[in-house]
């Protein structure tokens, strides 16, 4: 695999975004609408990159591959545990499906022959600019979600409605 295709590019943007994403959503201590928001996101790339890994085979499927079909089955458990009421189980299952995308970043990164080390020997520059694009926006994203939040304390209604003086 030495091509740098859509489908390759599509899985590594999206890859990078829960990789980033991933520790902001696990470290942050506010549950909340912004919480939500976010592991939206990060779930919606997370998907992106398990389903794109199919159309990646160099010599056929792989351990990776299973590692994508256990990671749909992750994150359909949590969104089902959430929705139930577990948060344990919620956070056990998306904390599990984090841990598997840095063993497998790992793996991409770490083994020679896997493109992400061939990249970053001869096109460092696109690799360093496309993960601080990703990072770049990323902060935009985290900063406008949460900074939407209600201040604590306050409740999320409906402005009041004006009225009139006549």
């Amino acid at each position: 695999m030495d091509a740098l295709t859509p489908v390759i590019t599509l899985h590594a943007v999206s890859a990078l975004v829960v990789l980033l994403l991933g520790p902001f959503q696990i470290l942050r201590r506010r549950r909340d609408r912004a919480h939500r928001i976010l592991g939206g996101v990060w779930a919606a790339a997370m998907v992106v990159t398990c389903v794109s890994s199919f159309w990646i085979r160099d010599g056929g499927f792989s351990w990776l591959h299973g590692l994508s079909i256990w990671t749909l089955v992750c994150l359909v458990a949590a969104i089902v545990g959430i929705r139930s009421g577990s948060v344990e189980m919620h956070r056990g299952f998306m904390v599990g499906s984090y841990l598997g995308t840095l063993i497998a970043f790992a793996f991409a990164a770490l083994v020679p022959v896997r493109l992400i080390p061939q990249l970053l020997r001869s096109e460092p520059l696109i690799v360093a600019v496309t993960v601080l694009a990703v990072a770049a926006a990323l902060t935009v994203l985290v900063v406008t979600v949460v900074r939407s939040q209600p201040p604590t304390g306050t409740r999320n209604s409906c402005p009041p409605v004006p009225t009139s003086s006549v």
